[in-house]
């Protein structure tokens, strides 16, 4: 039998239900206390490789994000990797300030652990920014390089790679 509209009644959450989903310090919550439910600093790993950190503000269900005072992150390999020192690279960080991630773009994201928010990444310390760049995009010519030889190679014995064409010419 088919639902006719005067049967039909709408959803009313009970207060007692109401009551019962709030989070373990009830009703009287500060603001803080609130703020941590909703606000978690994230890390969040794109397809292209850049890693952004930022306050998660909103989200849908295509995984498009919005973050607040979000800072990109830029890693580089050590220039003198032999030395004595256990640091493996360096890093910076570039401030964008609000930031719309599409969803298709998201490869992993995660919380970051507020107590070892301000620890330097390990194996990595701080350095200027122009340093860092370049740095980074030195390894980045290095690794297409290689790339776009083991592509031709693989040509030459007859396969056919996604974007091949445009390696080849």
């Amino acid at each position: 039998m088919p639902l006719r509209r005067a049967d039909w009644q709408p959803f009313r959450l009970r207060p007692e239900a109401l009551r019962s989903s709030l989070p373990s310090c009830r009703r009287r919550c500060s603001r803080r206390q609130l703020n941590f439910w909703t606000s978690p600093i994230l890390m969040v790993v794109l397809r292209d490789g850049r890693k952004l950190i930022g306050v998660l503000r909103s989200w849908d269900q295509f995984a498009n994000l919005v973050l607040q005072s979000t800072t990109e992150r830029i890693f580089a390999p050590k220039p003198d990797s032999a030395g004595s020192d256990i640091l493996q690279g360096l890093y910076a960080d570039i401030a964008h300030g609000i930031f719309l991630v599409r969803g298709e773009n998201v490869l992993l994201l995660g919380e970051i652990d507020l107590d070892k928010d301000d620890d330097p990444p390990p194996g990595y310390g701080p350095a200027e920014l122009d340093v860092v760049r370049k740095l980074a995009e030195e390894k980045k010519a290095v690794e297409k390089a290689k790339e776009k030889a083991r592509l031709k190679k693989l040509a030459k014995i007859g396969f056919e790679g996604e974007n091949l064409g445009d390696i080849v010419f």
